[in-house]
């Protein structure tokens, strides 16, 4: 089974820059968005084959997320159950019958760590909501976490260190999750790949000399861990400043 996660960076100009053709490309069985900038119907998206879920954010032009699947789920939901964390879109869950998947777009810390506290409030609540989801079935959570969570997931770690993204406290919070029973499946697979990363600022060519971070994950519950086949990162796709990430479990 075939899975991609993408930050679009507002999905309206995301479709003009080639989204449909990326989408069609890369032919997953469930298609994650984060930060798709728009309420459900301000873009009409034909894909056929797809059940749409969407998760907008109350402040229009901000944030917010989607899921496009081939498979039927048994149910979706919306948020994480806490009303100081549902008003802004970050998360949806989608049940099957053998697991759970959960996409997420994490709260930015924001230039001057003004929102840290509350990220470290969203991430303990986040990491409990997953843990009891994992008590029932595995879970897949993908999304952009907004955090590089060793050096070797970004370019300039030391000038980058106590930057949002990149603090102790977000980092640690991460070993949190993954100590929590998650594995991050990239990882998993190519636990030393250095200069593999999913975001670059649109400043001073950091694409072109791929100046970037890993922030964009695929994690996955312990027990799932036997059934990864591929975890990707698709850096040849350009339409956001994200390229999307993927991965293929066997049935």
């Amino acid at each position: 089974m075939k899975f991609i996660s993408w930050n679009v960076n507002g999905l309206r100009a995301c479709l003009k820059k080639g989204f449909m053709e990326s989408f069609r490309t890369l032919d997953a069985d469930i298609f994650a968005l984060q930060e798709t900038k728009m309420q459900e119907g301000q873009a009409i998206l034909e894909l056929p084959g797809y059940q749409q879920y969407w998760n907008s954010a109350e402040k229009k032009g901000y944030s917010g997320t989607a899921v496009f699947t081939r498979r039927e789920p048994e149910n979706v939901t919306y948020g994480i159950g806490i009303d100081e964390h549902d008003h802004e879109g970050r998360v949806i869950t989608l049940a099957f019958p053998n697991f759970y998947f959960v996409t997420c777009y994490t709260p930015n810390s924001q230039r001057g760590l003004e929102r840290l506290a509350y990220r470290m409030t969203w991430e303990d609540a986040f990491r409990a909501y997953l843990q009891k989801l994992d008590a029932e079935r595995p879970v897949i959570l993908c999304g952009d976490l907004n955090v590089a969570h060793t050096e070797i997931d970004l370019k300039n770690p030391k000038t980058n260190h106590h930057n949002a993204g990149f603090t102790d406290e977000e980092r640690g919070k991460f070993d949190e999750l993954l100590a929590a029973g998650f594995v991050d499946t990239f990882r998993e697979l190519h636990p030393d790949a250095t200069g593999a990363y999913t975001w670059w600022s649109y400043l001073r060519k950091a694409r072109l000399t791929n100046a970037g971070w890993r922030i964009d994950y695929f994690l996955a519950s312990k027990r799932l861990k036997e059934q990864i086949s591929a975890a990707t990162i698709h850096s040849d796709i350009y339409d956001s400043d994200h390229c999307p990430v993927g991965l293929e479990l066997r049935r």
